[in-house]
């Protein structure tokens, strides 16, 4: 396949390296043929996703802090001027202080879960609002959970409660927005090898324990996770929406462990 996003253009929200779920995605989009623009929150990261912008043929980077009303509406009045619509949105922005993803939930303290949930839950709704009105011809909305959403997983805490705020959200959106033929779902990898998933307490033993235990004993790839969110993104998806697709080897399904690892 090369052309299952031929004509189509999207935002891709939270792409902090190469090695980000979010760059999995793009990498994935732009070889089925999709135009996209990106954003960023900070110079530091500026300076990782151009060079990989350019290298899939996007000139549109543009910074955005989804805690500042301005700053999102800039780059959603640029992505009018510049392309007058769109097709799709890829939101793929959490964020919890790395010190309270360690321990007992119990201990979250009121700042940081209004925090965590504002910047890993609401946005979503912010920016999905935004994004409506470019989607005069119908699109499609994504954005990333884990399972630790529905179960308990040591040190995810308050990440846990913001991803079920989320998975809650997008079947709202999904009603919402069906009548105007736009659909919103969620893609819930297994634990990878990122920025994001290494601020987890306990996040290497977390990856090789899910990884030895999946029915595919195998954790996801950033390719695997591009290759669902191309789907649902495409025409192919056209009758999917308000779910939560994993893409975890199976490990969702498990209620031990392998019978060698118990």
């Amino acid at each position: 396949m090369a052309d299952l996003m031929k004509g189509k253009r999207g935002l891709v929200m939270g792409v902090a390296n190469e090695r980000s779920i979010a760059w999995g995605i793009a990498k994935t989009l732009a070889d089925e043929g999709a135009e996209l623009a990106f954003t960023y929150q900070g110079e530091g990261f500026g300076k990782r996703l151009r060079p990989l912008a350019e290298s899939v043929g996007s000139s549109l980077v543009l910074p955005a802090d989804v805690q500042d009303e301005a700053s999102l509406d800039a780059v959603f009045d640029t992505l009018k001027d510049e392309w007058g619509s769109m097709d799709f949105l890829v939101h793929a922005i959490a964020y919890s202080d790395k010190e309270e993803l360690a321990g007992e939930f119990v201990n979250t303290s009121r700042k940081n879960f209004l925090n965590s949930l504002d910047i890993s839950c609401y946005s979503f709704v912010d920016v999905t609002r935004r994004a409506v009105p470019l989607m005069e011809n119908g699109g499609s909305i994504i954005t990333l959970t884990y399972l630790g959403s529905q179960r308990v997983q040591p040190n995810y805490n308050v990440m846990g409660v913001a991803k079920a705020a989320l998975e809650s959200a997008v079947r709202y959106l999904a009603n919402d927005l069906g009548p105007k033929g736009i659909r919103v779902n969620a893609v819930s990898p297994g634990p990878m090898k990122t920025l994001a998933g290494a601020a987890i307490g306990g996040a290497r033993k977390v990856y090789r324990v899910i990884g030895e235990n999946a029915p595919l004993r195998s954790n996801a790839t950033p390719e695997s996770v591009g290759g669902t969110a191309a789907y649902l993104l495409s025409d192919y998806g056209a009758y999917t929406t308000g779910e939560i697709i994993r893409v975890d080897g199976g490990y969702h399904v498990m209620g031990l462990l392998q019978p060698e690892n118990l």
